[in-house]
């Protein structure tokens, strides 16, 4: 596969977790940082109702053994009672001699001593005159069980009180009653200025997106200048830009060159499951804002709470709606407020409602594009800074060889280059370092279990060959930089090509050489292996979209010569698909298939004849390749050289 380009990811995720999540010596899901009085409050909650159910059978008297009333008035009556005790309604006592009863199943039982109960209705004075019938009569007092009745009804009432208070605890994490009651209230972190505030000298690149910010700064600083003359700042301002390009950090920036209280707040934040949540912690959210302004309010993730009312197959989503309406009237109400500024920031722009974009709200854009070669070149540096660096490190050659790298990927690049010389035991990190931490951040780990035959080297090496000696040839393509048969990841073999620049034009010629390129590949397995195989996917999935945007998108064909109909590739809402009309006809689609497969049999036979004309270089490299399994680019021109 070809190499020579990477698309921006994002690697501004937050994951960060929080410590003592796991499991400790407190037991199940207690984590070793939680307080010991509150894991005693769980266990008692616990252990309170089992001891309970223990005690509660001491005070319940078993009524399993107790003999028929009936049989008891019997033995009375036949003398044949010796002592009784009594206690409320249960009486127990010993018979003179053993007797016997059936019970209801017709078992016969023959007791000596005995337990029974005796009704309510019996009156007491027939039990007074048992002791005229030569029976030895105790009473005893009837047991108080209030206690243990008003606790058993409190129980249930107890836990859930329990149980509301910790739902309502987790929903809104305040303490107590008091985040219950909470539940509207802003969840935005504010944040003062401080000695290490961010800075916009904090910020390398993007220094068009710095000047647009600027004036925002500079009207927070000095309002007055601006009223003087009846201007007025921007009411909200929106940051677009791919992931990790630095939006958030140059939000931060503004808050620190400002010197006013910054709300920072996501827009996941204001969605609760409760409708109207939402719309309530935007009202406190400017309420708070405006009691200290001047102040920023910057909303991360716009696009959370911001998308198009009235999308999808079933209508919109209540609560983010009225969400989104309150933050409308925020922002543009019949109260002006033009000491409170909105920033935020968005990779959707295009998901975004239309009345968030119209002047009196987000009515400027600051677009913070992906770093150019030079802008990558001051990000390395930055992080290069705060670690030791070997002197063979070339940061201008690393900026051009991270095309596509964010702001955030070249942090990570350096980060996982201190990582690797670490592991090696070194003291500083060398260019070497850096270059195995791009690869694994590219191409991912080195496959060390993979064991290929004889024959699958040296297709993949012939393949490979046939990507570079194609790129070598070719009049516009991008310089080889390095060929490598090691296994990854994501690729069998990697052929690297390193762009002098960014490009930001791309010319018929460089198109179609790059084209080229890609199937140079396939090309080689058909000329020296004598069979395709499946390793040109990703090759043929780029030439293929790469085709299909010259002919609709670039006007780069001979049947649609300078017409444009427009990709029919993206992300699009659920729903809006059914109703998104197409703007050509079946017939055209069928020509534009025609075109795509024109273009991309022409490349193939462009590489063949390639590689045809110089298999003598093809081989070389081939066999260069197995034996080394990495050739670098001096070795790759002076074999096409020859």
């Amino acid at each position: 596969m070809t190499q020579n380009n990477r698309n921006s990811s994002d690697s501004g995720d937050k994951n960060d977790r929080a410590p003592g999540g796991g499991q400790g010596n407190g037991g199940p899901g207690f984590g070793p940082g939680i307080d010991p009085r509150k894991r005693l409050i769980f266990f008692g909650i616990v252990l309170i109702p089992l001891l309970l159910m223990w005690l509660i059978p001491l005070f319940t008297p078993d009524q399993e053994d107790a003999v028929p009333f009936s049989f008891f008035l019997e033995q009375l009556e036949t003398g044949n009672v010796r002592s009784i005790d009594v206690q409320g309604e249960a009486v127990s006592g010993v018979l003179r001699e053993s007797a016997s009863w059936r019970d209801a199943d017709g078992t016969v039982r023959t007791v000596r001593e005995f337990r029974t109960y005796i009704p309510a209705a019996v009156d007491a004075e027939y039990l007074e005159s048992v002791s005229r019938r030569d029976v030895i009569v105790t009473t005893r007092p009837t047991r108080d069980n209030t206690g243990v009745t008003m606790l058993l009804n409190l129980l249930p009432l107890a836990l859930l009180i329990w149980i509301f208070l910790r739902v309502g605890r987790s929903m809104q994490q305040g303490g107590g009653m008091q985040g219950m009651f909470q539940m509207g209230r802003s969840k935005a972190k504010r944040y003062e200025k401080t000695d290490s505030a961010t800075m916009f000298r904090d910020v390398a690149g993007a220094d068009s997106s710095k000047q647009e910010l600027e004036e925002v700064v500079e009207f927070l600083k000095n309002p007055e200048r601006y009223r003087s003359i009846g201007a007025e700042t921007p009411r909200g301002v929106l940051l677009v830009g791919p992931p990790g390009t630095g939006k958030t950090l140059l939000a931060r920036a503004v808050a620190g060159e400002a010197g006013v209280p910054f709300y920072s707040i996501s827009g996941s934040d204001f969605i609760e499951m409760f409708v109207g949540v939402g719309a309530s912690r935007v009202r406190s959210l400017f309420e708070d804002a405006r009691q200290n302004s001047p102040a920023i309010i910057f909303v991360d993730e716009l696009d959370s709470i911001g998308r198009r009312r009235g999308t999808g197959l079933g209508g919109g989503h209540d609560e983010r709606e009225q969400t989104l309406n309150q933050l409308l009237s925020e922002m543009d109400g019949f109260e002006k407020s033009t000491s409170v500024i909105v920033l935020a920031a968005t990779n959707r722009p295009d998901v975004l409602d239309p009345a968030l974009l119209r002047p009196g709200r987000f009515d400027r854009r600051v677009t913070v594009p992906a770093p150019a070669v030079k802008d990558r070149e001051a990000i390395l540096k930055i992080h290069a800074e705060k670690r030791p660096m070997a002197e063979d490190v070339d940061l201008a050659l690393l900026a051009r060889s991270t095309p596509g790298f964010s702001g955030a990927d070249l942090a990570n690049l350096i980060n996982e280059a201190s990582l690797v010389a670490a592991r090696a035991g070194k003291e500083v990190v060398s260019h070497e370092d850096i270059l195995a931490a791009r690869d694994k951040i590219v191409l991912g780990l080195k496959r060390g279990g993979v064991v290929m035959t004889e024959e699958e080297r040296r297709t993949v090496a012939y393949h490979e060959a046939g990507h570079a000696v194609v790129a070598a040839l070719a009049p516009t393509a991008e310089p080889v930089h390095k060929v490598t048969i090691v296994p990854r990841e994501r690729a069998m073999g990697v052929t690297e090509q390193l762009p002098e620049g960014d490009k930001y034009l791309f010319r018929e010629d460089y198109i179609l050489d790059r084209l080229q390129v890609l199937m140079g590949g396939r090309a080689a397995e058909s000329f020296r292996i004598g069979s395709i195989t499946s390793g040109a996917e990703q090759d043929l999935k780029q030439a293929q979209e790469l085709a299909r945007r010259m002919v609709l998108d670039w006007g780069m064909s001979e049947t649609f010569r300078n017409t444009a109909y427009g990709s029919d590739q993206g992300e699009v809402f659920l729903g809006e698909e059914l109703g998104r009309r197409r703007e050509y006809s079946d017939a055209t689609a069928y020509a534009v298939d025609g075109e795509v497969k024109k273009i991309l049999s022409h490349a193939y036979e462009s590489a063949l004849n390639t590689l045809k004309r110089n298999a003598l270089a093809l081989d070389k490299l081939a066999t260069l390749l197995l034996e080394q399994e990495e050739v670098t680019r001096g070795e790759i021109e002076a074999i096409c050289s020859k």
